[in-house]
């Protein structure tokens, strides 16, 4: 199992996760969307800025591939399933539907991207790992009950359900860019998201706030989307869209808990039954093992990389010393046996 990316995808969880009650704090005094918008507008500027002081600073951009024109299909897609389809839904699901039902709904991006990963994407899971992932859908599921929800009107819950779905496709279709510089996608993802937002709840009736509340949303932002993005991005790489989002799922809780600690909340028992039923998801996602002989097929491509058992390659003259670097290269075919993840170069069929 790949801890390191497991733990930079609960990282990633739990600075998501304390947006919530920084949000909770901003809505008062701004529209949900538009609250939204501004959210990505911070990540998107946070991180183009650090992406230039990490290349003028510490010269690392060349450990990093840049965008090529064939992934732009797939974070074109990821854009508009995430950034446009998925608050449109969500907007008009919540105009139809009562606050307890949806807070439960939005519980299930994390099952709808693990549904599509497993069976359009065609990530392997097995018994041990769909039990961890219904134990979290489940924990968050719990933690969002706020009473016997009502679904007096179907179009509402299912327009909820189907941003969750189009939040699901922009993992997925992210996952397909990840060796690619992970600043670099979350800055173009949230400087597109942002004025679509930003559009979207201003049509709804919000207001652009004062500038200390813009601010305010700018630096959760950029922290919470932005930096949290990043570390979605590198565990994606390891783990694959599915298990990643299954330790992505622990984001409620980790906000709650947040919300505890700086707000004074309540500790219920919701939540300790919450966090028992995701602390064993989490538990048996960290000791899977998964080992058999495989195939990697051919492959070219360039991405940072060190010279491990998957990347025995000759350099041309040019090729950049030191590791890790970044430059094209080519996989020939290759069967062995090792435990492995559904990571970019494991991705046969079983």
């Amino acid at each position: 199992m790949n801890r390191r990316a497991a733990i930079l995808a609960l990282i990633s969880a739990a600075l998501f996760g304390v947006s919530t009650p920084a949000a909770k704090a901003l809505l008062g005094t701004i529209h949900p969307i538009l609250l939204a918008g501004l959210l990505y507008l911070g990540a998107g500027l946070g991180v183009a800025i650090l992406r230039r002081l990490r290349a003028g600073i510490f010269r690392a951009g060349a450990t990093e591939a840049k965008l090529t024109r064939t992934d732009l299909p797939w974070l074109a897609g990821a854009i508009v399933a995430g950034g446009v389809i998925g608050p449109l839904l969500l907007m008009v699901g919540l105009v139809r539907t009562e606050a307890s039902a949806a807070s439960l709904l939005l519980a299930f991006e994390g099952a709808a991207t693990v549904l599509l990963a497993w069976f359009i994407f065609r990530e392997h899971f097995n018994r041990r790992i769909a039990l961890g992932m219904l134990c979290l859908v489940a924990g968050a599921a719990v933690l969002s009950w706020t009473g016997q929800p009502t679904f007096a009107m179907l179009s509402g819950p299912l327009a909820i359900l189907g941003a969750c779905a189009a939040w699901g496709l922009d993992n997925n279709l992210t996952r397909k860019v990840s060796l690619a510089d992970p600043l670099q996608i979350v800055e173009i993802k949230g400087l597109a998201a942002a004025p679509i937002n930003i559009a979207i709840g201003l049509w709804a009736g919000g207001t652009i706030p004062g500038v200390d509340v813009i601010a305010a949303a700018g630096l959760v932002g950029f922290l919470s989307y932005g930096v949290s993005l990043v570390l979605f991005v590198l565990a994606l790489r390891d783990l694959g869209a599915a298990r990643t989002s299954a330790y992505f799922s622990t984001a409620p809780f980790l906000g709650a808990v947040a919300a505890v600690v700086t707000l004074g909340e309540a500790l219920t028992a919701q939540l300790g039954v919450a966090g028992l039923l995701m602390a064993f998801g989490v538990w048996l996602h960290l000791t899977e093992r998964h080992e058999h002989e495989h195939v990697h097929l051919p492959m070219a491509h360039a991405h940072a990389h060190v010279h491990d058992e998957h990347h025995r390659h000759a350099h041309a003259p040019g090729d950049p010393p030191g590791e890790p670097h970044t430059h094209w290269h080519e996989h020939d075919r290759l069967t062995h046996r090792h435990p492995h993840t559904p990571d970019m170069h494991h991705t046969h069929e079983h």
